[in-house]
């Protein structure tokens, strides 16, 4: 799945939002009410996606090339606080990426995401397909008001 946006900021502005604590949770909370992400987002670093139940995914940072690039690999499902690798469930998401590239145009920047999973089911799909655009939309909002 790829979604593209151009947003009226500089690819600093939206780095920011895309990853800074406070603005993530902002722009997250379409997925989830509560959405958080329990890292430092350095290459190699433990990722938790958490929503306000402390439930979601468990991923790792591949790439970070600040105000350019952050690809995340996902390795499985966090449920009541712990770590999943092993279900079925697990992994339809186990191996999948996370791409968010950033380019500079003019005084704005195109962002790229990339969502790829080998097994997501057409519900899943859908609902993506409906919320990342409502996600980018606050993204938006968010980068383009600091």
């Amino acid at each position: 799945m790829q979604f593209n946006i151009t947003i009226n900021a500089t690819p600093a502005k939206v780095w920011a939002a895309l990853w800074e604590d406070k603005k993530y949770r902002e722009w997250t909370s379409v997925f989830a009410p509560g959405s958080w992400a329990d890292t430092d987002w350095k290459k190699g670093s433990k990722v938790l996606f958490l929503d306000g139940k402390n439930e979601g995914m468990t991923s790792v940072i591949e790439e970070n090339i600040p105000n350019e690039f952050m690809s995340i690999k996902h390795l499985g499902t966090v449920l009541k606080g712990v770590e999943y690798f092993d279900r079925p469930e697990d992994k339809v998401w186990a191996g999948a990426h996370e791409n968010y590239r950033l380019r500079a145009n003019g005084n704005k920047t195109d962002l790229h995401i990339e969502l790829e999973s080998q097994g997501m089911d057409p519900k899943m799909r859908e609902y993506f397909e409906d919320a990342w655009p409502k996600a980018l939309d606050k993204l938006t909002e968010v980068a383009e008001r600091t």
